[in-house]
Order: C-alpha cells, then sequence, then structure tokens
C-alpha cells in the first residue's frame, strides 16, 4: 500500500482507512519506531528496569484490529524492547496499564469515534503522558520514514506477554464509585468498547442499567460520536421510556461520554465540569480545576464558590493533562466530553466519568435536571463550525472587528465582554474555525451570533 504519512499522521493521533491508509506494514513499522523512540527517553535507572523496557499495546473492537495488533507487536518486539499485550480493551484501559506496570509508554490501536472501516493508533509515554505532534509523533513519524517494508513473514515472538489486568482495572474505576441509592440509568455504548468494559466493571454495582449496543465487532447502530446530538437520539428516548434517572452515550473507544437528564435533555459536558467541581473541592478546597476555553463562565465561578482555582487551558488532551500534572490539579473537564481525574494518572476516563456522575446524582434526592438547573444561567452556542479557506485572516478580522474587547490568544482567539464572549479556533486537520459563543440571555446569544456570522459566514454541519 505505502502509507501517506502526512495524511495519516494527525495533532494527536494516527488515523486513516484500514486497507487505503493504515495496513499491517504501517502497524509493524508504527511498533518499531514507537518502542525506538520510547527507549531512547529512557535514562539511567529506568534505562535498567525490566519494567520500564517494555511497551503496552492494546486494541478495540474494530475487525481488523487483531490482524493490526498482531503486525504492531512484531515491530515492537523487533526493536528490542519487551511487549506487554493487554488485549481488546477501551483506551483508558491501556492509560492504568502503563502505570499499573510502570512501562515505557503504550499504543491503543483504535480509531475512537470514526466510521467502521477506519482504524488508527493512539500513543501515550511512561506514566501515560499523553504524545502528540510536538510530543514525540513527529519523530515517530521520522523514524518510519527511515524503514523499508515489515520483513516478510514476521510474526510475534514468544516474549510478547499477554496479560490479563481486568480485575486490577475494575477495583481501580469502582474506587470512584458511591451508590447511596439505586439509579437506574440508560447505556448506550455506541457498539465500541464501552460494551466489553462497562459489563465487566459495572456488572454487579448496585445500579439498575438498561443497555443500549452494546454488540461490538462488526457496525454501528449509530455512529460512535457523542457529541453530535443526532446520535443521543436512542438513549434520550429510552430514559424517557423506562423512566430512568439519567442516560450516557460513549464513544468508540469509551475514553468520552455525554450525559442526558431523566427528561432526556442533552447536559453539556461544561456543566458536568461545574457540577463535579463541588464534588472534588469537598475534599481538596484550594485545589486547581482544569477546564477548556470553550467552556461556559459557570464552569470558574463554580469552582471559585466551592473553594478552588480555576485554571483555563487549551483544548486537547495533550494540552489538559500538561496542565493537570503542572497546577496538580485534582480533576478536569472538556467541552468535548473528556474528563481528567488526578487519581487516575491525569488521564481521561468515561468509565471513571460516569462513576463519578452516578456518585454525585445518588447522593441527591433531587432529579438529575434540577441538579443542573443552576448551572445553566447563561445561554451558549456550543460549538459551530464555518468552512474558511484562509482561517488565519478570519481570525485576525474577528479580533479587528471585537477590537473593544478584552482579548486573548490562548487557542485561537478569545474576545471577553462583561456580558458575552466567544472563542474563534482553528481545525488543526480540515479547513474549519469552530465558534463558542455564551451570553447572558438567549436574545444577546442570537444577536452576537449573526454578528459573528457576518464575519464567518454561515455554519456547516460537521
Amino acid at each position: 500500500m505505502g502509507a501517506d504519512l502526512d495524511k495519516v499522521f494527525k495533532a494527536y493521533d494516527v488515523r486513516g482507512i484500514y486497507g487505503q491508509e493504515i495496513d499491517e506494514d504501517l502497524a509493524w513499522k508504527v511498533g518499531y519506531a514507537t518502542a525506538q523512540f520510547m527507549r531512547g527517553r529512557l535514562t539511567g535507572y529506568d534505562r535498567g528496569m525490566s519494567s520500564s523496557n517494555r511497551l503496552v499495546v492494546g486494541h478495540d473492537m474494530r475487525p481488523h484490529s487483531e490482524s493490526l495488533v498482531q503486525s504492531l507487536i512484531s515491530g515492537v518486539i523487533s526493536s528490542g524492547i519487551h511487549c506487554v499485550d493487554i488485549g481488546m480493551c477501551d483506551t483508558p484501559m491501556t492509560y492504568f496499564a502503563i502505570n499499573h506496570l510502570g512501562a515505557c509508554g503504550g499504543v491503543m490501536i483504535t480509531a475512537s469515534h470514526n466510521p467502521i472501516e477506519y482504524n488508527g493508533f493512539k500513543f501515550s509515554a511512561a506514566k501515560a503522558k499523553p504524545i502528540g505532534r510536538d510530543t514525540g509523533l513527529s519523530e515517530i513519524k521520522h523514524i518510519i520514514t527511515t524503514l523499508t517494508r515489515m520483513p516478510p513473514g514476521a510474526t510475534v515472538a514468544s516474549s510478547a506477554q499477554c496479560m490479563d489486568l481486568w480485575d486490577e482495572y475494575r477495583k481501580h474505576v469502582l474506587g470512584f464509585l458511591r451508590t447511596p441509592r439505586r439509579l437506574k440509568v440508560v447505556v448506550d455504548t455506541s457498539n465500541g468498547m464501552g460494551g466489553k468494559m462497562f459489563e465487566v466493571i459495572f456488572g454487579d454495582a448496585d445500579i439498575e442499567t438498561i443497555p443500549l449496543n452494546f454488540e461490538i465487532g462488526k457496525k454501528f447502530a449509530h455512529p460512535p460520536n457523542p457529541l453530535v446530538e443526532a446520535n443521543l437520539s436512542q438513549v434520550k428516548a429510552a430514559v424517557v421510556k423506562h423512566g430512568a434517572d439519567l442516560g450516557i452515550c460513549m464513544d468508540g473507544d469509551a475514553d468520552r461520554c455525554m450525559f442526558v437528564d431523566e427528561k432526556g435533555q442533552t447536559v453539556r459536558c461544561d456543566i458536568i465540569t461545574a457540577l463535579l467541581a463541588k464534588h472534588f473541592l469537598h475534599d481538596d478546597r484550594g485545589a486547581t480545576i482544569v477546564y477548556d476555553i470553550r467552556g461556559s463562565r459557570v464552569v470558574a465561578e463554580e469552582i471559585v464558590a466551592a473553594g478552588g482555582v480555576p485554571r483555563k487551558e487549551r483544548v486537547g488532551h495533550v494540552f489538559m493533562k500538561k496542565a493537570m500534572a503542572d497546577a496538580h490539579a485534582v480533576f478536569g473537564g472538556e467541552l468535548s466530553g473528556h474528563f481528567y481525574f488526578r487519581d487516575n494518572y491525569n488521564c481521561d476516563s468515561g468509565a471513571i466519568a460516569f462513576a463519578t456522575v452516578i456518585s454525585v446524582v445518588a447522593a441527591q434526592n433531587e432529579p438529575f435536571s434540577k441538579l443542573v438547573a443552576p448551572l445553566a444561567r447563561y445561554a451558549h452556542t456550543g460549538e459551530i463550525n464555518f468552512e474558511v479557506a484562509d482561517k488565519e485572516a478570519k481570525m485576525k478580522q474577528v479580533a479587528e472587528e471585537l477590537a473593544d474587547a478584552q482579548i486573548d490568544y490562548l487557542d485561537g482567539v478569545t474576545c471577553r465582554y462583561e456580558d458575552w464572549w466567544c472563542n474563534v479556533r482553528p481545525s488543526n486537520t480540515e479547513p474549519l474555525l469552530r465558534l463558542n459563543l455564551e451570553a447572558e440571555t438567549p436574545k444577546m446569544m442570537n444577536q452576537k451570533l449573526d454578528l459573528l456570522k457576518r464575519i464567518l459566514g454561515e455554519p456547516v454541519d460537521h
């Protein structure tokens, strides 16, 4: 095949269509190059530790993942690094395994929320620190360019160690769960890895579960991207039909989830972050909570009210995890459905997000909708996409048109006024600008949205 590396290497991972852009040859090279890169990072004492000289590999339920993982493991072993195969799992389990085993890093074979014909690779360094374009992915790509094709007949050597860590992982996740009262919950795992993960971890928990789309491995009943409102229609309908206390929908590799209240209404993830702030600060008053620049003003207000320190950060798990570590933060949340936990090695986890929200709701006698209602005190557009040829020029125009605002460039351009704000930031991979806008009233929000449309054009579905 001969992969076009520039096309499949993204800002935070490697992704493409299996058989056209991703194949076993590339998987072998990714394994070899990643192991070489990880070993090169080891110094001193770590270089002599047997635990540090091994790489964790996991894979999702896609029909081609098993073949790709065999080739990737062969590449890892060919480099002289030991390999631990933890089998089919959710992406957060690889983060757990890297830390639990003290490994030098790991690779997860998955295409997350992409259609079933896609596959790819997510990379983590020691302690499950994320690897992106600027933190190692470019180096891995460069090593791959120096390699010839995978050796004919390359097979997985006997030194590949298969390890079942589900019991340890289950205990770790359930450490976040408290169920003072039994809740009825609709769980849509989008025919992704959440189907396996949920049954193993929460199967015996004191939760009445109504499962949706738990079957894995062949097709998706709906695209496994819970950020798209249309993909929540099944879980919303089931919550109302069964009189459930809440519902969740996970993405393909179960590192993200969205929440639905008992009325079948979506609860935005920045509202979830604000709700959980009080929970995490109860025993950690004065701690930092990280949130991304798209989040409502209510997030910082709730953090301060609960005695915490708010920290605003760029969008993306690479930036969020670094901010969590730098600030010794107890918790972090993104509008995209990624939630980060200090006691989960600063990593994101759909399972732990679910366990924590369940614990908060079960501890109250009020329905979920009443718990979040006071937090929805501003009008927020959510993320809106605009197709733009010259992204830099358009962002400059936004700053010029709103020159009387308080402006920062942490991630794109953010313009803040006393009664409204907006952020416009570029997509890493597409000719898109993404707008988030919030105002004190729906009327003002719509007025300001019209103002931004005059600059950016008409929104596109994406």
